[in-house]
C-alpha cells in the first residue's frame, strides 16, 4: 500500500536536517522566534493570560515548564497553553503561517524541550519551528487557503496550528516516524475553534492560540506513550480532517506540493502594529499620505476606505468596549493612525479607547465594500483634508510583508518594547542575543532561565 499523506510528513518530519534549510530559511526564522517571545512576554501582562493562570493548576513533581515572563512552573501542557494565550494575547504576534504560527509553534516547542530526555542543539530547534510553519500552513492551504477556511467560519490558528504544534514538539521530542504520524492523527481529532468572537469582542480568539499549543503537545505525550493515532486523517474518508472541515474548498494536493522545496514560513509576516493584520495596509496608507503631505490631524475631514467584502465583515466593525474588539476594528486603526501618526499597544489601551480625539476621527472614517477586490486585496485609503484635493493611495505590501520586513533594527526595538513589560534590560538583552544565535547554541534548554520575569508586577492590560 502507499503511503499516506499523514506518513509522508511524518516522514519529512523527521528526516530534515539543519543543512535542508536555506540560509535565508534560518535566518527568518530566527526573526519569528525572536518575534514571538517578545509578544508572549508582554502578553503574560494581559487580562486574558493573567485569568487563564488563576484556572491552570499544576502538582509540584509535575510543574516542569516555565510560563514566560513570570516566576511560576506549570505542568507542560498547561505552559503551552498559558504561553500561547500570552504570545497572542495582544494581537501583536506573527501571521500567514496556520495563521498565527508563532503563538503555536513556541509554546509547545519550548514547553516540549522540559520533557527533552538529553539536550537539543539550537540547529535541531530551529528545524522544529520551521517544521511547525511548514505543517500548520500546509494544512491551510489544502482547506482551500485562509479566505475560504476562515470564510467559513473556522478559525485556522486553532484548527491548523494544531499540526503545527505538533510538528514542531514531535522534533523536539524526537519521535519516531510512527510515532509522529499517530500525533498527526491525535492533532487531528483535537483541532477546533469559531470566529463567534468577532461579534462582541471576547477573549476566546486568545484562548485559540493556547488550545492549539497544548493540543499538538498533548497529541505528542499521547503519541510518545504508544497511543496508536489515526493514519487516513488527510485522505478522502469518513472522518477525513478535509471532509469535516473543508468539504467545500479543499485542494488535497496543495498538502504535499513542492515539499522540501518551497517553505512556508517565508510567506509569513511579522506585525509592526498592534491590530488585525488585515488593518495593516489601511494604517500604512494613512500613515504614509500624512507623512507625505505634512498633513496635521486636524485638517482632516474624511477618510474613505475601500475594502473587500471579507474584510469587511471581519474588521468592519465599531465595538471598542474591549483591547480584542478595538484590535480588530479597522475604523478603529485608520483613526488612531491618522491621530497619534502610528497604531502601536498603547494605542488600544483603555485610555485610547475612550479619547475624544480617536472617538471624533472614528466619526469620519468612511467604510466601503469594493465588488472588484478579492478577499485579501488591500484596500484603497483616500483622505479628504481641508484645503486640498482627495489624496488617495494604496499599500500593495504592508509593512512587515515578506516582501516588505521589517527592518532588523526596528525588530529589535519592538522586542525590547514588549519583553520590557517582563524583563530588565539586561535580560532582555541575553535573551535576544540567545535567539538571533540559535543555530550556535549547544543546548536550547538554556532559554528556560532567560524567561523568568516579574510580569506579575505590571498593571493588566486591557
Amino acid at each position: 500500500m502507499s503511503a499516506t499523506a499523514a506518513e509522508t510528513l511524518a516522514r519529512f518530519n523527521v528526516q530534515t536536517r539543519f543543512e535542508d534549510l536555506p540560509a535565508e530559511l534560518v535566518a527568518r526564522a530566527k526573526r519569528h522566534v525572536l518575534d514571538t517571545v517578545g509578544a508572549a512576554l508582554a502578553g503574560s501582562a494581559a487580562d486574558a493570560s493573567r485569568r487563564v493562570l488563576s484556572v491552570l493548576h499544576a502538582e509540584a513533581a509535575q510543574a516542569a515548564a516555565p510560563v514566560w515572563g513570570t516566576a511560576r512552573r506549570l505542568g507542560l501542557r498547561d505552559a503551552a497553553f498559558a504561553n500561547g494565550v500570552a504570545a497572542h494575547a495582544l494581537e501583536l504576534d506573527d501571521s500567514g503561517g496556520c495563521d498565527h504560527s508563532g503563538a503555536v509553534v513556541l509554546p509547545a516547542a519550548i514547553a516540549a524541550l522540559s520533557d527533552a530526555d538529553r539536550s537539543i542543539c539550537g540547529r535541531d530547534f530551529l528545524v522544529a519551528v520551521v517544521l511547525g510553519y511548514e505543517l500548520g500552513r500546509r494544512v491551510l492551504e489544502a482547506c482551500g487557503g485562509y479566505s475560504a477556511h476562515n470564510g467559513q467560519g473556522w478559525h485556522s490558528t486553532a484548527t491548523c496550528g494544531t499540526f503545527a504544534a505538533a510538528a514542531a514538539a514531535a522534533r523536539v521530542l524526537r519521535l519516531d516516524e510512527a510515532q509522529t504520524r499517530s500525533a498527526l492523527g491525535h492533532a487531528a481529532s483535537f483541532s477546533g475553534g469559531l470566529w463567534a468572537f468577532i461579534h462582541d469582542g471576547s477573549q476566546t480568539k486568545r484562548l485559540h492560540a493556547g488550545r492549539a499549543a497544548e493540543g499538538g503537545l498533548t497529541a505528542c505525550l499521547m503519541a510518545q506513550a504508544e497511543l496508536q493515532g489515526p493514519a487516513q486523517i488527510f485522505e478522502d474518508v469518513w472522518g477525513g480532517f478535509f471532509n469535516a472541515f473543508a468539504p467545500q474548498s479543499r485542494r488535497d494536493g496543495a498538502l504535499l506540493q513542492q515539499l522540501g522545496r518551497t517553505w512556508q514560513l517565508m510567506r509569513c509576516s511579522i506585525k509592526p502594529h498592534a491590530s488585525c493584520r488585515s488593518t495593516h495596509a489601511a494604517v500604512d496608507a494613512v500613515l504614509h499620505l500624512m507623512r507625505e503631505h505634512a498633513l496635521p490631524a486636524p485638517r482632516v475631514r474624511r477618510i474613505d476606505v475601500r475594502t473587500s467584502a471579507f474584510v469587511m465583515d471581519m474588521c468592519g466593525s465599531r465595538d471598542l468596549r474591549t483591547l480584542a474588539s478595538a484590535q480588530m476594528s479597522l475604523p478603529y486603526a485608520v483613526a488612531v493612525a491618522c491621530i497619534f501618526g502610528d497604531a502601536a499597544l498603547e494605542r488600544y489601551l483603555e485610555s485610547a479607547r475612550a479619547d475624544g480625539r480617536v472617538m471624533a476621527a472614528m466619526e469620519r472614517v468612511v467604510l466601503h465594500t469594493d465588488p472588484n477586490l478579492a478577499d485579501l486585496d488591500e484596500p484603497v485609503v483616500t483622505i479628504e483634508a481641508e484645503g486640498m484635493a482627495p489624496l488617495s493611495h494604496r499599500v500593495a505590501v504592508p509593512l512587515g510583508s515578506p516582501h516588505n520586513p521589517l527592518p532588523d533594527q526596528a525588530l529589535i526595538d519592538k522586542f525590547h518594547a514588549l519583553a520590557g513589560i517582563a524583563l530588565t534590560r539586561e535580560r532582555a538583552d541575553g535573551l535576544a542575543r540567545f535567539i538571533l544565535e540559535l543555530d550556535s547554541v549547544d543546548d536550547v534548554r538554556a532559554i528556560v532561565p532567560l524567561l523568568t520575569g516579574h510580569a506579575e508586577r505590571h498593571a493588566v492590560i486591557r
